[in-house]
């Protein structure tokens, strides 16, 4: 299912002007010019084969890529789950690995020997359930088709706090013991093709790192998102990808990424309630990627009113967006992990009506634009401004 953005009324919006109405002409806004054109175009090439996809991808030294727009874990015919895809310079950094993540990656042109990162916003489920079906599948892929090095891996580390899974460790894993016991629930198949010597062990594609808040936050599972300043989780020649941790409820810890190249800055809420972390790590970025909750949306879908509050409480209401986009002075706003995430729950003229009034409720004369699946948002610094 690859949408079409030729009548979209917020992608035209997106070429008028800047956040506060002023013509372009700060440096950290001088992609935005070209990456408001592009998405006009580049949409409708994902909808024509794979190949034009990884054409269109490779045109532009920094992309971003909606692989799937789905918020929460129950799966729909009609979205995939909530995992995106950031180019930098050829190489593909994913972050959050919802249901058909693999897939949705492949679709959009993307290739396996590109992937150079995965990063993890936190350990729900409907974030992590395709997480080990990168290295699983490829782990007898060769060539083209196979990873080229192991994939650095980047996600939450222990909660502190004991699980109380029947069976399950002592305590909630990170993202390291998370992997090794993913690779040991999965230990059949890779050994059956060793043995036949036409595989190796998935462990061996992925160097995975358990991100922890720096101590001084004094962060825990009982004080989960205090107020604190973005922290550098990696650096390459490519990116800087710092974080900083937001409030998801009983989850901890759970982070906001923020990726900043030369060619263009974009931030990764994750998922989040209204929080002033992710406005301090948006600050000044030329694209916001928020996940979005329209309240209302909840009505009709008979869920029992505790986890209605659950979800109110955990998530950040669409009519929060434009203020939020304006707080952190970012140039552009991308609504995804929408919930709810089914079409006939919310349809999408809906939530662009939404998105619209979430702006203009505070002036905010930025970019906001409805995040759809296999979206393809090039983005080009002008190189007539400074960097």
């Amino acid at each position: 299912m690859c949408p079409t953005t030729e009548n979209d009324p917020s992608v035209r919006d997106l070429a008028a002007t800047s956040p506060r109405g002023e013509a372009q002409g700060t440096s950290r806004r001088a992609v935005l010019g070209a990456f408001a054109a592009s998405a006009v175009v580049a949409t409708p090439l994902l909808a024509t084969t794979q190949a034009s996809a990884a054409a269109d991808t490779s045109s532009s030294a920094l992309s971003l890529v909606l692989l799937g727009t789905n918020g929460g874990p129950p799966p729909l015919a009609n979205r995939y789950g909530i995992s995106s895809a950031l180019v930098v310079n050829g190489r593909t950094y994913v972050v959050d690995c919802g249901r058909g993540a693999v897939t949705q990656y492949l679709r959009a042109g993307l290739s396996m020997p590109s992937l150079a990162g995965i990063f993890l916003t936190h350990l729900h489920a409907d974030h992590v359930v395709d997480f080990y079906s990168f290295p699983l599948l490829a782990a007898g892929a060769s060539g083209d088709q196979g990873f080229q090095e192991p994939v650095a891996v980047y996600g939450p580390g222990p909660a502190g706090i004991p699980s109380t899974v029947a069976g399950a460790p002592g305590a909630v894993p990170g993202t390291v013991a998370m992997t090794k016991l993913a690779g040991q629930a999965y230990a059949a198949s890779p050994t059956f093709f060793m043995t036949e010597h036409v595989g190796i062990d998935p462990a061996t594609l992925l160097d995975v790192h358990d991100v922890l808040p720096p101590a001084a936050t004094a962060a825990s599972a009982t004080n989960t998102a205090p107020a604190m300043r973005p922290f550098t989780v990696m650096e390459n020649d490519d990116v800087k990808v710092t974080a900083v941790l937001v409030p998801h409820g009983a989850v901890f810890p759970a982070y906001a990424y923020r990726f900043d190249t030369d060619h263009g800055s974009v931030v990764f809420s994750g998922d989040t309630a209204p929080s002033p972390n992710v406005i301090t790590l948006a600050r000044n970025a030329d694209v916001l990627v928020h996940e979005a909750l329209y309240p209302e949306g909840l009505a009709g879908l008979g869920l029992p009113q505790s986890l209605i509050d659950h979800i109110l409480a955990t998530h950040t209401d669409v009519a929060e967006l434009g203020r939020i986009a304006a707080e952190a002075d970012a140039g552009a706003l991308v609504a995804t992990h929408l919930g709810p995430g089914d079409p006939a729950a919310v349809s999408d003229p809906t939530w662009r009506r939404l998105l619209r009034d979430s702006a203009h409720r505070v002036d905010y004369g930025g970019r906001m634009l409805l995040g759809t699946d296999l979206m393809h948002l090039p983005m080009h610094r002008n190189p007539t401004r400074q960097g």
